[in-house]
């Protein structure tokens, strides 16, 4: 019989050229998937009684008091990403 010993496993240069992509993609994840960071909704009587985005856009729209900054996404729900002051009833 002719029995081989084998030794030890050594990664190639393709394993860590494999190793590296794979650790890239998990720091990749870790990073995206962190909390947004979007601007608080102002805790005034005026953004209180806003309820919809007909109501934000009264002043948010292009001629309204303070636009939209360029590139902003027309959502439907402003509260999906600003977030409401704690002191306010969530809707």
């Amino acid at each position: 019989m002719n029995e081989t010993v084998k030794g030890r496993w050594r990664p190639s240069q393709g394993d860590w050229v494999f190793m590296a992509v794979v650790g890239v993609v998990i720091v990749a994840l870790i990073l995206g998937s962190s909390e947004r960071k979007t601007k608080a909704t102002p805790d005034n009587a005026t953004h209180q009684t806003a309820t919809s985005r007909a109501a934000c856009m009264a002043c948010h729209n292009t001629n309204g008091v303070r636009p939209q900054p360029a590139g902003h996404v027309k959502a439907d729900q402003c509260f999906q990403c600003h977030s409401q002051p704690d002191s306010w009833k969530k809707l």
